[in-house]
């Protein structure tokens, strides 16, 4: 099992593809690898933690377990460094309030943001952050 917590992430939408970028540029001690889920990766972790199709969005792995929506943007937060670390502490806020939330902007991001054709294509310099088989 790979060491590193794992971003699994929409590949086509342009938000997606925007945090990710943010996250590599921002992740200081280069811990966070990515995949797209619609990669074989993505796809096979999917099966491995028992992922539902229906979680269309960001999905973290780390240390084993499985975080979605809110949970995994906020746990991802704690890898990058200031201000977007402090994004981390928006967990004290209870689920049934910042799910919601959430769900709404991941329901509307290709209206608002747009989509891709086909997934992002990672520079030379990132390429070994993305995980291309398990």
């Amino acid at each position: 099992m790979n060491s590193h917590p794992i971003i699994l992430f929409d590949g086509v939408c342009n938000y997606c593809n925007s945090m990710v970028n943010y996250a590599i540029r921002h992740d200081p001690h280069a811990k966070l690898r990515f995949a797209p889920l619609q990669s074989l990766v993505g796809e096979s972790l999917r099966k491995e933690y028992g992922i539902p199709p229906s979680i269309d969005s960001v999905i973290l792995v780390d240390d084993g377990r499985i975080y979605a929506y809110s949970d995994a943007a906020l746990r991802i937060a704690k890898y990058l460094n200031w201000p977007a670390k402090m994004l981390n502490s928006l967990l004290l806020v209870p689920k049934f309030i910042r799910q919601p939330f959430y769900k709404w902007v991941a329901r509307n991001r290709y209206k608002w943001f747009g989509k891709k054709e086909t997934c992002m294509i990672p520079s030379a310099e990132v390429r070994s952050r993305f995980i291309e088989t398990i």
